[in-house]
């Protein structure tokens, strides 16, 4: 982890305290799952989400070996020739 300082408005800071007092939490564990929640990362979409994109990218690759699915180790081999 990363140490970091910032700095919060008397409500924030009341709210996260408040927080975190409740859950039994540090108010740091509190800051970094809000930060989790509402920071878009890669990897973390919703399931949903990457579903309808893997499905709306079927079939949208046209150049490459028609045989990729069943000669894929001979193009990896090739590709590090």
């Amino acid at each position: 982890m990363i140490r970091t300082q910032i700095q919060l408005t008397d409500a924030q800071f009341e709210a996260v305290k408040a927080q975190a007092a409740d859950q039994g939490r540090s108010m740091a564990d509190v800051i970094r799952a809000c930060l989790d929640e509402s920071l878009p990362t890669i990897g973390r979409r919703d399931p949903a989400e990457r579903k309808r994109r893997a499905l709306a990218a079927i079939g949208r690759l046209e150049d490459g070996p028609h045989d990729l699915s069943t000669g894929h180790d001979k193009h990896l081999a090739e590709a590090f020739r």
